[in-house]
């Protein structure tokens, strides 16, 4: 991954999560689950404007705006009983949120792998991580092109 695509909002969350040592990594992906923004009142029961990603073993859903100044705003959900999912998801959500359609479709897609939490979540966990990296820019992608 090259510093120069990764937008300061992911680098920040990435040096936060490396500077800590390997164990405290998780303890920090789970106070990212407790951080992840509501979704807003225009999405409550309307479960066609999100996307399940698939990839993940927990029920998570994204959906992704872009608005007319060519900002990115991610939303999600995930159930409190998936917290690393759930933490993940709020990262993203965090990250993308407020950046350009070029800045987020520039985020590398190894971005999971770089914040150090290999050794403490599964690979299941850890794929389910990129797909909802890969999901949210395809979604850019098509809404961009809207």
């Amino acid at each position: 991954m090259t510093e120069s695509t990764l937008p300061a909002s992911l680098a920040m969350i990435r040096d936060e999560f490396l500077d800590l040592e390997e164990p405290e990594r998780l303890q920090l992906l789970l106070e990212f689950s407790n951080k992840l923004p509501d979704v807003p009142e225009r999405y409550a029961g309307h479960k066609e404007l999100f996307e399940q990603v698939l990839e993940c073993q927990s029920p998570v859903f994204i959906a992704i705006e872009v608005g007319d100044d060519d900002r990115v705003a991610m939303f999600a959900t995930a159930p409190p009983e998936a917290p690393t999912t759930r933490g993940f998801a709020s990262i993203l959500a965090q990250g993308l949120t407020g950046l350009t359609v070029d800045e987020a479709l520039a985020v590398p897609d190894d971005f999971p792998d770089s914040i150090g939490i290999r050794r403490a979540v599964s690979p299941l966990r850890l794929s389910g991580m990129t797909g909802m990296l890969a999901r949210a820019k395809r979604q850019i992608r098509a809404k961009r092109h809207a």
